[in-house]
């Protein structure tokens, strides 16, 4: 039996008051600081997952009671020793492998110092993150009859880990690519690279709003905890893909776009007949994200080894990670959005929906 932990950490309110409901009436900000104080807990031990090459594992869920604001305002030096004891717990547990969720591994060098500081390898989850959001995106894109080749994508984020690798794998499948992020110069050298090596013409734009309304593909992965892409920035029949946690595209595309089809990134299903998390974070039995899911199948495989860690992934990485996934029977799990299954009479609909909005739209010219 192999053996793993995951480190995470609560998101918004929702993940608080699931465990502790009475938290409803306590105002959010006042939570926030009075968790920040509390140490590291074993969430839940995660049994029966069983790889179809027979290889099992078992697992926990380490919890840092730390939002994604209070991450990023203390400053890291206090930050990495709530991580590091979340870290001892879970070797004292007997795990492995340990891997990082959410922002916990994006605050200060993305998991470098917190394996420096541990004896058991760590993993961000990156690089199936990033495969898988690749994955989800171009089989939606398929159902809602884009072609690849032909294709406008934007990736949001573009210069961080796991951005930069998808600007670099989407580059060869797409006529055009938007990269944004914050940083212009950072952004100008990642244009330089892709276009060396990728057929796509690769622009950059530092507005992601402005950027997204011309895409038939947005993959949305920048660490911003502000919302970043509203519903009428959205051409008809565009796929997103949101694999930011918290999301960078508004819940309110869902409500008032039908002819926009927006998916989970990374959301993957979990092989064993008896799966159990032991904690409801809000995805369906047998699911969870691909950092997850990354941490779980080096787990199976024995790859002990910190293999994705710092700013940098490889696109042999990706491929590394996806190709481990497929073997010990990991899935993309279909689409999914705000962590509902999208049924695939909804995705036809919006197809047709989308289909329609174009036919009346007059054409858009935007400018970077």
């Amino acid at each position: 039996m192999e053996r793993f932990a995951f480190i995470l950490h609560p998101l918004r309110q929702s993940d608080f008051t699931r465990k502790y409901p009475i938290l409803k009436a306590v105002p959010f900000r006042w939570v926030e600081e009075a968790f920040k104080h509390v140490p590291p807990r074993v969430l839940s031990h995660i049994t029966g997952i069983e790889s179809r090459t027979g290889a099992q594992a078992e697992g926990w869920f380490i919890a840092v009671p730390m939002t994604p604001r209070v991450l990023l305002e203390m400053p890291f030096e206090k930050v990495l020793p709530r991580i590091v004891r979340a870290g001892r717990l879970a070797e004292s547990l007997g795990a492995q492998i340990i891997g990082l969720g959410a922002f916990l591994k994006v605050v200060g060098d993305r998991g470098i110092s917190v394996a420096r500081a541990l004896n058991t390898p760590v993993t961000t989850g990156n690089s199936y993150t990033a495969g898988s959001a690749l994955q989800g995106a171009l089989l939606a894109a398929a159902r809602m009859g884009i072609r690849a080749e032909d294709a406008r994508a934007t990736v949001i984020g573009a210069t961080g880990a796991i951005g930069s690798v998808c600007a670099r794998i989407l580059a060869k499948h797409v006529a055009q690519i938007t990269l944004v992020a914050r940083n212009r110069e950072r952004l100008e050298a990642l244009q330089e690279q892709i276009a060396r090596s990728a057929p796509a013409e690769v622009q950059v734009c530092t507005d992601s709003r402005h950027a997204v309304r011309d895409a038939d593909i947005v993959i949305a992965v920048s660490s911003s905890t502000e919302v970043l892409v509203e519903p009428d920035d959205l051409r008809p029949g565009a796929v997103v893909c949101d694999v930011a946690r918290p999301r960078n595209v508004s819940a309110a595309v869902y409500e008032k776009r039908n002819d926009v089809l927006v998916i989970d990134g990374g959301v993957i299903r979990v092989p064993g007949e008896r799966v159990d998390f032991g904690f409801n974070f809000g995805f369906p039995p047998k699911h969870a994200e691909a950092c997850i899911a990354e941490t779980i199948i080096l787990a199976l495989e024995r790859r002990y080894e910190c293999f994705t860690l710092g700013a940098d992934i490889s696109v042999e990485q990706v491929e590394e990670i996806t190709r481990l996934a497929h073997k010990h029977g990991f899935e993309v799990a279909g689409f999914r959005r705000f962590e509902r299954a999208i049924p695939d009479e909804e995705v036809e609909q919006i197809r047709r929906n989308a289909g329609r909005a174009a036919a009346v739209e007059p054409p858009k010219v935007f400018a970077l």
